[in-house]
């Protein structure tokens, strides 16, 4: 009489358990609602509209922002690596002149500190500053733009209206002082940057993050952000999807904002 072959766990398939509709309902939630955490208070993805940063970000770059680290400090949890803005951060705020749009600068004065510029050049606390990343990319001279504040703001020129108004009160022989919890905020291609020197100041709770890396990068038309009809967006995406690989700039990719 054969002998019976004992069951063993090696040679037993356990049974597979179907997943229930409620089950799979459940963990989809649980993950969008950590997605929804993490781009809430933890990353935002955020794509660069102009050239105002050339060349150290491109139109077309699309940015991981850091939300966490440069938040203000909170005692009931002491793990997250919290760090002050510094001189020379690139962030990311909501403009002082237009609410709900967001921005990215690099900081050039932080608070306390006196900054002017001569034939372009940033003096800060009376010192020639050294700023290999800056360009030029118009070449042209406009005392205003590049001899700030030495020179009135003419008309029409695009200046925020209450910056007009206040900027006298921050000027002290010849130098604009940055007051408490502000920053003063400008474009690396100092030709083509809306910043500090038209609309002020950068409130400390207008900063949103600092940008990580660059996670996907595609040229873009400087004038696309200003397309909003849905004929341009078509025609735009239908641009991506046909020349997503050949057109990507993939030496960009995970390129560390800096």
């Amino acid at each position: 009489m054969p002998k019976k072959r004992a069951v063993t766990p090696e040679n037993t398939k356990p049974s597979k358990t179907k997943e229930t509709i409620m089950e799979f309902v459940a963990s989809t939630a649980s993950l969008l609602v950590a997605l929804l955490f993490i781009t809430t208070f933890c990353l935002q993805a955020f794509e660069i509209p102009s050239g105002s940063m050339e060349n150290t970000l491109l139109i077309g770059d699309h940015l991981f922002v850091d939300r966490v680290t440069p938040a203000p400090k909170t005692s009931w949890f002491p793990i997250i690596p919290y760090r002050d803005i510094h001189r020379g951060d690139i962030v990311v705020f909501v403009s002082p002149a237009q609410p709900g749009l967001f921005l990215v600068k690099r900081i050039i004065g932080m608070p306390g500190d006196r900054v002017h510029l001569k034939n372009s050049a940033v003096y800060r606390n009376g010192k020639l500053e050294s700023e290999p990343f800056v360009i030029h990319s118009r070449g042209d001279y406009f005392p205003y733009r590049d001899d700030f504040p030495s020179y009135v703001a003419p008309d029409g020129i695009g200046i925020s209206p209450d910056w007009r108004v206040t900027m006298s009160q921050h000027v002290q022989n010849g130098d604009i002082v940055v007051p408490e919890n502000s920053y003063f905020a400008m474009g690396d291609n100092r030709d083509a940057s809306a910043d500090s020197r038209w609309w002020g100041f950068v409130p400390r709770e207008n900063i949103v993050g600092r940008p990580m890396f660059v996670y996907w990068s595609f040229p873009t038309p400087p004038d696309q952000i200003q397309k909003t009809h849905w004929s341009d967006r078509i025609a735009f995406i239908g641009q991506i999807v046909l020349h997503f690989f050949d057109g990507t700039r993939w030496n960009r990719m995970f390129h560390p904002v800096r």
